[in-house]
């Protein structure tokens, strides 16, 4: 209710202040290219490769934030307002997001449900896990893009919403889309590769759960101390159980994610007598590396990387 009531003030700001003309103006192209908002790192990124010199990206998700609590503010919605295409993930990663859709005028924007043609596997159902959680703890796990056969449907619906918005510039939006899947196939290969010959195929995560698409890709067992939110509060039965899990793997490392305080997983750690190493999920960059122009892949080849030494696995 209240993001509703948020949406309709927004575009009550905009017709007074743009004009009624103004708020139906067909926004689709302009001489800059066509005007895309996303919400989270990936969908900025390959929507900005497949977009090319024709478009102009931009993504919601501040640099360093947090997903899974973030709520766009006014100036969002303005911003998707304007724009000729809004791409977002999935119900489960944005609830807000379908939200806004019903309070913005579909006759100057369209709307790529980026993961509409993914197969979804349930997360972590367990209280203890969840506890806190603002997803239904029955809900879907949302981080999808960690499976890059899912990554390569995702740039499929992305590229028809280019294609359907911006119909002039259609091949070589199919044209990009292609080399980005290419790409996405030759990963996929790496990892299978790289992951094949591994001491251990235990994945001990002191954080939240989020890379159950990467392990069931890659036939690794994932430990995740607690739900999919990374608000969730883990229990001290979990804590205690991950420890246990860690001292009877045999594992030498305990993984934290990026963007997040990795002090609790560097406790457990230092319990179990193990080292921490560094996974990224993914949704968002650092502030550093955003200015560097990191990009999907090198994130992606940054977390083989660490697999390969987390999991002791032997080089080929």
């Amino acid at each position: 209710m209240k993001i509703r009531i948020i949406v309709a003030t927004v575009f009550i700001f905009c017709c007074v202040a743009l004009g009624t003309a103004g708020c139906n103006k067909k926004t689709e192209v302009t001489p800059h290219g066509l005007q895309v908002v996303t919400t989270l790192f990936p969908l900025y990124d390959f929507a900005r490769t497949i977009g090319g010199e024709k478009a102009h990206v931009t993504m919601l998700l501040p640099a360093g934030v947090e997903p899974h609590t973030f709520e766009p503010k006014p100036e969002d919605m303005i911003r998707i307002s304007h724009a000729g295409l809004f791409i977002y993930t999935n119900k489960y990663m944005e609830p807000w997001a379908e939200k806004i859709i019903t309070g913005i005028d579909s006759r100057t924007l369209r709307v790529v449900n980026a993961g509409e043609r993914v197969t979804y596997q349930a997360g972590v159902d367990d209280d203890e896990h969840d506890h806190g959680n603002h997803h239904d703890r029955n809900g879907m796990d949302p981080h999808v893009w960690l499976d890059f056969t899912n990554a390569a449907l995702m740039v499929d619906a992305i590229r028809d919403g280019f294609i359907a918005a911006d119909p002039a510039n259609g091949v070589l939006y199919r044209q990009n889309a292609e080399a980005l899947k290419s790409r996405l196939i030759a990963l996929d290969e790496r990892y299978r590769k790289y992951l094949t010959s591994c001491s251990t195929r235990k994945l001990l995560h002191g954080g939240h759960y989020t890379f159950g698409y990467l392990s069931r890709r890659y036939d690794l067992e994932y430990h995740a101390l607690s739900g999919i939110s990374s608000d969730s509060e883990p229990s001290a039965i979990r804590m205690a159980a991950l420890v246990r899990a860690i001292r009877s793997s045999g594992s030498t490392h305990l993984f934290a994610e990026e963007l997040l305080s990795p002090r609790l997983t560097e406790t457990l750690a230092q319990e179990a007598g193990v080292g921490v190493l560094m996974l990224h999920g993914a949704h968002n960059l650092s502030r550093d590396d955003m200015s560097r122009g990191v990009t999907f892949f090198d994130l992606m080849e940054r977390n083989l990387g660490q697999l390969q030494k987390g999991l002791k696995c032997r080089t080929q």
